[in-house]
């Protein structure tokens, strides 16, 4: 088929897996049952959906590097939109992710996200953005690992670029600990502001131990390690 075709065939296919989980969670937020364990686990069914349809190869390595029962601030690269069904089969933790306030004007799906605790951020308003710190600071403090792709927005060449300082301002105020992870391959499968998707890719993930957060450690610092621990699997 030509490349047109597949990816009409996979957005129908994403679109319909989104719906399959927007749907009841929104029923269930409108009849009071929403409860984290659902949300958890439709989460997990709609990632695994979209990486066995898209027939991912999927790899990943230092799985032992996850604690238990611990919250963390989770920083990857990002490559593409499919980092996040990459990260939710890879990790297996409770995790939320920090996205940008476009995708909850989505209809319908917009708000089946902040029902779910995603973290809504406006960044061109930075007040605002402050404010959804302190909703992902709330999520920590329930047991909920937070994504934040440091880079702020997907990378075109697939290299690694400047990282913003603001979840590292939030792991360091909460004392979490930040969990670095690499993502590599997602962007052959769909590229950052293309329009192709190329089924039958292989991904590597690579979760590397966790980082501790301090006041004696200042966020320049915190920044340029975990910098570096991410390149250091690209």
């Amino acid at each position: 088929m030509a490349w047109g075709t597949v990816t009409l065939v996979y957005l129908a296919q994403a679109v319909a897996q989104t719906l399959r989980i927007t749907l009841p969670t929104l029923v269930d937020a409108a009849s009071g049952r929403l409860q984290a364990e659902r949300s958890d686990a439709r989460l997990e069914q709609w990632s695994r959906s979209l990486i066995q349809f898209a027939r991912i190869e999927l790899t990943v390595n230092g799985r032992e590097h996850i604690p238990e029962q611990e919250a963390l601030v989770v920083m990857s690269n990002h490559q593409s939109h499919y980092d996040i069904p990459v990260l939710y089969q890879s990790l297996g933790l409770r995790l939320r992710m920090v996205a940008k306030t476009e995708l909850f004007r989505i209809p319908l799906w917009g708000e089946a996200m902040r029902r779910v605790g995603m973290i809504e951020v406006d960044r061109s308003d930075p007040v605002a953005a402050r404010r959804s710190l302190q909703h992902a600071r709330g999520e920590l403090a329930r047991g909920t690992s937070i994504w934040i792709a440091p880079e702020g927005t997907r990378s075109p060449s697939g290299r690694l670029g400047e990282f913003k300082k603001g979840g590292f301002h939030l792991a360091q105020d909460v004392g979490a600990r930040i969990l670095p992870v690499t993502i590599d391959g997602t962007r052959r499968v769909l590229p950052a502001k293309a329009y192709h998707v190329e089924p039958g890719q292989a991904v590597r993930v690579t979760v590397h131990p966790p980082v501790a957060t301090s006041a004696d450690v200042s966020i320049d610092e915190l920044v340029q390690k975990v910098r570096q621990i991410i390149e250091s699997a690209l």
